[in-house]
């Protein structure tokens, strides 16, 4: 069967509830008559109660841009599984470059956090990819198989289900570079790859591989073209309804 694209709106810290409300008010009627991709809206914990609200009768999804893996404790700043579900939650983001980077996210806690995801019934969004000191060294395939295994360790292809991964060079995060969409088509086969190893060649063939990295409506119909992408997941384009839209419409 053919795997339905997704495209998830990463709003990072940016948008007030109020903001949210005005930006849903601008799209949502197009939005929620669009049937041929899942549509994922990921706003800051404190705009989830009012994205939720709005997109209540809809088939568009909310996601959380991070977790952590126990179910409660006295971690100050963070926030459970069981919090984002409460909150109107259906997927989350989970190891994005931004986390790696600024807040010490490593391989193993995603693993811990995607376990978590997976058995609170939350679909995950895991994020791998490359920075450019690794891909200018020739490190891209290594870097992206150590992400995959250790994201991948000890979960088995029953409770592996939903799973989405993310692959997000890092060096085009935000910089207006590109990966051209054979390179990205390239990073995805290995990506599947790897999931084949860990939970089999049927469970692999369906998995979801989005791309993330300075998309935008000039790039996207020639991303979504590939046969291994499935997908995007926006960061900045997706702050403003009219290129978001244009996105979604590619």
């Amino acid at each position: 069967m053919p795997r339905r694209k997704l495209i998830a709106a990463n709003w990072k810290m940016y948008k007030t509830p109020a903001h949210a409300e005005e930006f849903l008010r601008g799209c949502l009627p197009v939005l929620a008559a669009h049937s041929r991709s899942e549509i994922v809206i990921c706003p800051p914990f404190t705009s989830l109660a009012a994205v939720s609200a709005m997109v209540l009768e809809s088939n568009i999804g909310i996601g959380g841009q991070n977790m952590h893996w126990e179910k409660e404790g006295a971690y100050t700043g963070e926030i459970s599984a069981g919090m984002l579900l409460a909150a109107g939650c259906t997927h989350v983001i989970l190891g994005h470059s931004e986390r790696r980077q600024y807040f010490g996210e490593t391989d193993d806690t995603v693993n811990l956090k995607l376990k978590t995801a997976l058995e609170s019934g939350l679909t995950p969004i895991v994020c791998v990819g490359e920075v450019l000191e690794e891909r200018e060294a020739g490190l891209t395939e290594d870097v992206l198989r150590r992400q995959c295994v250790r994201a991948f360790n000890t979960i088995s292809a029953k409770k592996a289900g939903p799973l989405v991964i993310a692959y997000e060079p890092v060096w085009a995060i935000g910089t207006g570079k590109t990966a051209t969409p054979q390179i990205a088509a390239d990073a995805h086969s290995l990506i599947r790859g790897e999931a084949a190893k860990a939970f089999g060649d049927e469970f692999a063939a369906q998995m979801r591989i989005l791309y993330g990295g300075s998309v935008k409506p000039d790039n996207a119909k020639a991303l979504m073209s590939q046969e291994e992408i499935d997908g995007a997941l926006v960061g900045g384009a997706s702050l403003n309804p009219e290129t978001f839209l244009a996105i979604v419409q590619a």
